[in-house]
């Protein structure tokens, strides 16, 4: 896929810090050493820990150059840095991983999480926010068009950019032999948007990437064109004018012994 587009996905910004600030407050661990924040994006996630760990030795990791630029400019005084999660080797261990929507694009969870946990200091945090929206109607959409349209066979692997997450049940059993305690619990927000296009605009700095990166100008207008058609006839009305998003997120909490 091209390059992230900080803009972009800063535009619904307060919506995708709300899980985030969610998840941190049930970190229980009062003055860490080490932070990191794994899929940092534009450093709203971590202006959020050095808020809440302002003395702790915190780093944001992420694998797009735009968004470390983005994220070092907002906080200047905290250190950034690229790496790829799923090789990723802390100098040290760490007293919090934090990881906000940013696993989901990464393979072979039955493998990364124990490794993400072996990089725990004793009593540490895995913490961990996963967007669980596949089959909500704003991901079905960019499916169906994708199946339907001229571009077919060009995006017929798009679909796979974006791992499908386990059950909470699967995580549970690979964290409990790993964790003195594991939480897991899964929240449904509903996001009010003023129309249809809002909806396109939020996803298309996301989840809407691995099929319209591919294409070219033309070919990626006419997709957005059919997927708003899509989302328009998907999302009602209500009194007010808005349309609600519906958003399921899925949180892991696991802290080792």
């Amino acid at each position: 896929m091209k390059d992230w587009n900080p803009d972009l996905y800063r535009q619904f910004e307060a919506e995708r810090t709300r899980p985030a600030t969610d998840l941190l407050a049930r970190v229980a661990i009062n003055t860490p050493d080490f932070v990191s924040d794994l899929g940092c994006g534009p450093g709203n996630s971590t202006e959020l820990l050095r808020q809440r760990f302002p003395h702790a030795h915190l780093v944001g990791i992420d694998n797009s150059q735009a968004m470390l630029e983005s994220a070092q400019k907002r906080l200047p005084d905290c250190k950034f840095q690229p790496a790829d999660i799923q090789h990723w080797q802390p100098p040290q261990p760490q007293n919090v991983i934090y990881a906000n929507a940013s696993l989901q694009w990464l393979e072979n969870h039955r493998l990364l999480i124990p490794q993400l946990m072996s990089h725990l200091a004793p009593q540490g945090i895995l913490a961990i926010q996963m967007p669980d929206n596949r089959d909500e109607h704003s991901h079905c959409a960019m499916r169906e068009v994708a199946a339907e349209g001229r571009w077919q066979q060009q995006l017929a692997a798009s679909n796979a950019e974006r791992v499908k997450i386990l059950s909470a049940s699967e995580y549970y059993d690979l964290l409990a032999p790993l964790a003195q305690r594991v939480d897991i619990w899964r929240t449904r927000y509903f996001h009010p948007m003023p129309s249809a296009q809002a909806i396109v605009d939020w996803v298309r700095s996301t989840g809407l990437r691995p099929f319209i990166d591919p294409l070219n100008e033309t070919d990626r207008q006419d997709f957005l064109q059919a997927y708003l058609l899509k989302i328009t006839a998907a999302y009602p009305v209500h009194s007010n004018g808005n349309l609600l998003l519906a958003f399921p997120r899925l949180f892991i909490i696991a802290q080792t012994a």
